[in-house]
């Protein structure tokens, strides 16, 4: 900068481009580059990001995690799985350090969608409500009915569902363990559906009978619940459309199981995208 301030006061002293360029030992070119420039501040440089070697791969590995979703939890990708079948079937050329890391980026990125969907859900579980509805699935190969539980959060809007061989204490126990260790929390309070198989309340009576199952169940979890009125459809309008909606976008047509354990593993992901559909 001193050497741009003494052509600048040279020039101001009347002197020519080549004088100028022979007492301050710099090309005519140069003087005039200066002498032309009006800003004089410092640019600080830009480096161009490189491009990663996993660049190319990211939508093959975002794909895998995408499809991990349906999947049981113990037969998803590890980063070192990833990345075996992207050197033996994509010819990929890369460490199992740098797709460890593009992994753990891209899981991060997901379970940040996750928990800004559910942030109403997970930091304010307030209520949730729960009810059976009937479908038909090819299990196994043999057309089956079987029980599809739905929890229903009504303040997000979001229904989440498991399917069961029944609609008793067992099944709806199952049912509430797997969504809430899927949701990583526990709802406060939920209204059951008096036929939920976990307890009723009978015309006149005030509290629910409990099963034996049931109770422990609920001291477990730590949760309070009440049952609809039985002579008051509109108490559960809620879950009820919840119970319909889900019949028609997940079980029609009618699915094939052969692992209820693995269905049921992908079946929140699948509520999930429901709900956050326009």
């Amino acid at each position: 900068m001193p050497q741009v301030q003494s052509i600048r006061r040279l020039r101001r002293n009347g002197e020519s481009v080549a004088s100028i360029a022979r007492k301050t030992h710099v090309s005519e070119p140069t003087v005039r580059k200066y002498l032309a420039k009006e800003d004089l501040s410092a640019v600080p440089s830009v480096r161009k990001p490189r491009a990663s070697v996993i660049d190319p791969y990211l939508p093959v590995i975002e794909q895998w995690l995408a499809e991990d979703r349906a999947n049981w939890r113990k037969q998803r990708h590890t980063a070192t799985r990833i990345w075996e079948r992207l050197r033996d079937e994509h010819g990929a050329e890369v460490s199992l350090s740098t797709v460890t890391r593009a992994v753990a980026r891209l899981r991060r990125e997901f379970a940040a969608e996750r928990d800004e969907a559910f942030m109403d859900l997970v930091w304010h579980p307030g209520e949730a409500q729960a009810d059976f509805g009937e479908v038909d699935v090819l299990l196994r190969g043999v057309v089956q009915r079987m029980h599809h539980f739905v929890l229903d959060f009504p303040y997000s809007n979001v229904g989440l569902v498991q399917l069961m061989p029944g609609e008793n204490a067992e099944c709806t126990c199952l049912a509430l363990r797997n969504l809430f260790e899927w949701l990583g929390g526990v709802p406060e309070r939920i209204v059951f559906d008096n036929a939920a198989g976990v307890g009723h309340k009978g015309y006149g009576e005030r509290e629910p009978r409990l099963t034996h199952l049931f109770q422990a169940f609920q001291a477990h979890y730590g949760f309070d619940c009440s049952f609809c009125n039985p002579y008051s459809g509109h108490e559960k309008g809620a879950v009820e459309s919840k119970v319909g909606m889900v019949r028609r976008k997940l079980f029609v047509p009618r699915p094939s199981v052969w692992s209820l354990e693995n269905f049921n593993a992908g079946l929140p992901d699948r509520c999930l995208e429901l709900a956050t559909k326009p």
